[in-house]
């Protein structure tokens, strides 16, 4: 018979922790050194494509993912007429308006506040909230109520989920163990313990990765190691088979007395801890070097020349961008800050009609935006920019 005590151990003991501790500082060295890097618009510009690639990527394991250009006509509202495919659109939005709403609702609370059941129900909430009602079924078209814990029993894999009357009481004990944890350290292994047994209880009917991983980016964000410039998911979906290996192996029971104290296997769940971390290290290094903005000037110049080679229709009129006019221009507003029409005009240094056609194409393109035409021209990362811009940050934009 399962009971609160059936998902121990919820942490690692000390005598195991060593090698932890030291990867979640290296983690948290690594973080603060993104963190404190000069931002500029370029990096601000990142932080609504890196969203929509997490949704990509946490539908990607999900198995119901969608294309980076599919994803992007979604945001504009364009759907799909296919039902499978409008429903993976659906998806994807969901979680980039869910991700977006509680990185703002909670951007003031402490990372141990969201070791609470209220806080798991409320990323569940808010996902399933987002979809249309006729996808808010389950596989067996069991319906999906947003929020609500199952009422039956299930199976995940090998794991048969607790029974579903338990699951108050075992994310209450989850809440109040990870709760306790102090030090940054600690916090940041508590978080990857947590994500694996949040999905052991398996509180909902369906949805319950996506609450995990959803649950996982929120914390570390609170424990200020992301600022939206990273995100595990994608560490996850590049080692999807992994990932739920991982996530299985730690279910396992306790081997023999030198495998911790609890019901489970305390050697499997540091080694999912170890993968967790080595996921969050990989996408901090990735994202460093992406930071970097080594050669951004000569990546700016080659998309224009492209741009300027390849014109397209805007409306009754033809794009214009003269790169050699256009590239100082362009570079201040990617790399200083956002600049009025004037100012874009003056370091162009052409007519004020050819001024107005250059900043129509760019504006169309994507690579400019602006609120309305009085406002300021700030820098933008359109999905067809990036083969130029940043061709390894989300390479399935152009293998898709």
């Amino acid at each position: 018979m399962t009971d609160v005590t059936s998902f121990q151990p919820l942490f690692p003991e000390d005598r195991v922790l060593g090698p932890l501790i030291d990867k979640a500082s290296e983690l948290t060295t690594k973080s603060r050194a993104l963190l404190a890097k000069e931002r500029g618009p370029m990096a601000t510009a990142m932080t609504p494509l890196l969203r929509n690639m997490n949704s990509y990527y946490s539908n990607k394991i999900e198995g119901q993912h969608t294309t980076p250009a599919s994803i992007e006509q979604a945001l504009k509202t364009h759907y799909s007429p296919d039902s499978g495919e409008r429903g993976k659109q659906f998806a994807a939005i969901a979680h980039i308006r869910a991700e977006e709403a509680l990185e703002t609702v909670w951007s003031d609370l402490r990372a141990e506040e969201l070791f609470d059941a209220e806080k798991v129900t409320a990323i569940h909430r808010l996902f399933f909230a987002n979809l249309p009602d006729e996808y808010c079924i389950t596989s067996d078209q069991k319906p999906i109520i947003p929020g609500a814990f199952r009422e039956e029993m299930v199976k995940v894999g090998n794991h048969l989920a607790p029974e579903a009357d338990l699951i108050p009481a075992l994310l209450n004990e989850w809440g109040k163990r990870y709760k306790r944890v102090k030090g940054s350290e600690g916090q940041l292994i508590a978080t990857a313990c947590s994500h694996q047994r949040l999905a052991w209880v398996h509180p909902f009917i369906d949805g319950n990765g996506r609450v995990c991983r959803l649950h996982s980016h929120l914390t570390l964000r609170a424990l200020g190691l992301t600022d939206g410039l990273w995100s595990p998911l994608r560490g996850f979906a590049r080692t999807h088979d992994e990932y739920y290996a991982r996530l299985a192996a730690a279910d396992s029971r306790r081997r023999n007395d030198l495998d911790g104290r609890g019901n489970l296997s305390q050697e499997e769940l540091v080694k999912f801890v170890h993968y967790f971390l080595d996921c969050c290290l990989d996408q901090v290094n990735f994202m460093l070097g992406m930071t970097a903005f080594d050669g951004v000037r000569s990546r700016l110049r080659d998309l224009l020349i492209y741009l300027d080679a390849n014109p397209w229709r805007i409306g009754s009129d033809k794009s214009i961008v003269k790169p050699d006019k256009a590239l100082l221009a362009l570079e201040t507003v990617a790399l200083l800050r956002p600049l009025s029409r004037a100012e874009f005009g003056q370091i162009i240094g052409e007519s004020e009609a050819t001024v107005r056609r250059i900043t129509r194409s760019l504006l169309d393109f994507g690579v400019l935006q602006s609120a309305s035409h009085k406002d300021p021209l700030s820098f933008a990362l359109p999905l067809k920019s990036l083969r130029f811009l940043f061709p390894r940050l989300w390479p399935e934009v152009d293998t898709e």
